[in-house]
């Protein structure tokens, strides 16, 4: 394993960083979570078309930049020192895999070039709080995970000038402002039942969406109604929806993990500054031994996060879908390190550091957000265990 970043990942990120620095200020972070998108659209233009952020893992044929999930692990650790409001995570990332597995050649040449230039946005609809199963995150989907109309999730009818969907689905990534929704539905009787995936339009007639208050308010969710909504397949009906999630769910986390690891690095960051800056007894307070040694616990676990998270970025692009699996495990340890980081950032910068008007809490609420959607951490590691079959021997020890 060569750890070393590429002439062309360096520049990604240096880019990126700088970018950020001028266009993404905690002032502006506030400010783009209060539109109706929740996010800045001068802003992912700019990642779209300057940087070419949406179409980085896609291949070239199809608009993309031709590269791995390293580059969109990368990306994502910039945008996550930020915490930058974008549309990256439910679009490049949840949403364009599927439809680059799943889709019919005409799907593809229709949707990625879009999708790259940033010019559409995607969204990923899960019914009920199966994200984190469903991608195979924290244990196996159930049967019937896609729901089933009135007893949950969503109904797909076919008909004969096309498939229509019924039902609700909540906590939808950018589910308000996506201009493509991929919703999962259930097909067929219970007996015969099948998960697929369906193509809806963002205005579509039928289609309610309505944003929804979120813990962490730079990850803005919806939920939407759909009533008798026309949608059109993703692929064909014989196509492997519940594997190509699953082979999906690694390169989340990998991302999620990379992301993560950003939010930690600065905040740990930030806590360092004002440790060196605010005096107490006469003396700044990061002379103390006792928050040295908090600050330099908080520094091994960030580093050991990034190991993680750069091997797993590693391993899913040299080895691919039938490759190591390491994504969930990556992802446990950064969003336990951001929560540590964040926890030790909130008390040393004492009574500011809860307060709205710092920056530290949000970074406190993006590793509590994160794990209510893909985690929690003690379920990805436990997942990740048993599909090792870390524990399966017969053997006790005495």
């Amino acid at each position: 394993m060569d750890a070393r970043l590429t002439p062309e990942q360096d520049h990604i990120r240096r880019t990126l960083r700088e970018l950020l620095r001028k266009r993404c200020s905690p002032g502006d972070v506030r400010a783009a979570v209060d539109t109706p998108a929740g996010y800045d659209p001068a802003l992912w233009t700019a990642l779209a078309r300057n940087l070419g952020l949406p179409g980085l893992a896609l291949p070239e044929a199809c608009g993309g930049v031709g590269g791995t999930p390293t580059e969109l692990a990368l990306a994502a650790e910039e945008l996550g020192r930020a915490l930058a409001p974008s549309p990256l995570l439910a679009t490049a990332v949840l949403a364009a895999p599927l439809v680059t597995a799943l889709g019919t050649d005409a799907q593809r040449a229709d949707l990625l070039p879009r999708i790259a230039s940033g010019e559409l946005t995607a969204a990923l609809a899960v019914p009920g709080t199966a994200l984190a199963t469903v991608l195979s995150l924290t244990g196996e989907p159930r049967r019937d995970w896609a729901g089933g109309g009135r007893a949950g999730g969503v109904q797909a009818t076919g008909r004969a000038a096309g498939w229509r969907l019924y039902g609700q689905v909540g906590q939808v990534l950018d589910g308000h402002s996506a201009g493509l929704l991929l919703v999962a539905a259930h097909a067929g009787g219970y007996a015969r039942s099948r998960p697929l995936l369906f193509l809806v339009p963002g205005d579509a007639p039928g289609l309610v969406r309505t944003r929804q208050t979120s813990l962490d308010a730079t990850r803005p969710q919806a939920r939407l109604e759909l009533r008798d909504v026309p949608a059109e397949l993703l692929g064909d009906e014989d196509a492997d929806v519940e594997g190509a999630l699953v082979r999906a769910g690694d390169v989340v986390a990998t991302v999620l993990a990379a992301e993560a690891v950003g939010a930690a690095d600065r905040i740990l960051e930030l806590t360092v500054e004002h440790a060196l800056r605010r005096e107490q007894f006469g003396r700044a307070i990061g002379s103390f031994q006792a928050v040295k040694h908090r600050l330099a616990d908080v520094y091994v676990q960030v580093q050991a996060a990034r190991s993680a998270a750069y091997y797993a970025a590693w391993a899913v692009a040299s080895t691919g879908a039938e490759g190591e699996r390491v994504g969930g495990l990556a992802l446990a340890q950064a969003l336990d390190s951001l929560r540590t980081a964040a926890a030790e950032g909130i008390q040393l910068h004492g009574g500011i550091g809860f307060t709205w008007e710092h920056e530290a809490q949000s970074y406190f609420k993006r590793a509590a957000g994160d794990e209510l959607l893909f985690g929690p951490v003690h379920r990805l590691r436990a997942h990740a265990a048993e599909a090792a079959r870390l524990f399966d021997t017969k053997e006790v020890a005495v």
